[in-house]
């Protein structure tokens, strides 16, 4: 692999500054789309789970909160368990059908991804 040399901390995305009036609160602001304008994945996978199957949803753009309210209707829609972690939802078992489905009356853009 090759290192990538660096010219300045900014380019790993910090940004430092003096002035204490700065206001850096709304820096990485997610805007919200309404749910026809999602365009979501729906992923079946068993890789790195130790043989488990689980669902993926990607794809989702909007705020942390919002995608954890997903993620827990779908959960308890299919009746299983799942989480939500680094901008995915992922729901034990395959589910993907159910979900597309349970994902398109509430108005979403679901594709199937692989098999």
């Amino acid at each position: 692999m090759v290192k990538k040399k660096l010219n300045s901390l900014s380019d790993l995305g910090f940004v430092f500054s003096t002035n204490n009036n700065e206001d850096f609160s709304n820096q990485e602001e997610k805007e919200n789309l309404e749910n026809k304008q999602q365009f979501l994945e729906a992923h079946f996978s068993n890789k790195g789970r130790g043989g488990k199957t689980v669902t993926i949803i990607k794809g989702f753009i909007g705020l942390d909160e919002d995608l954890k309210a997903l993620g827990k209707m779908l959960k308890q829609k299919c009746g299983v368990g799942g989480s939500v972690k680094d901008g995915e939802i992922i729901i034990q078992g395959n589910f993907r059908t159910k979900i597309i489905e349970i994902l398109k009356k509430e108005n979403y853009n679901v594709k199937r991804i692989g098999g």
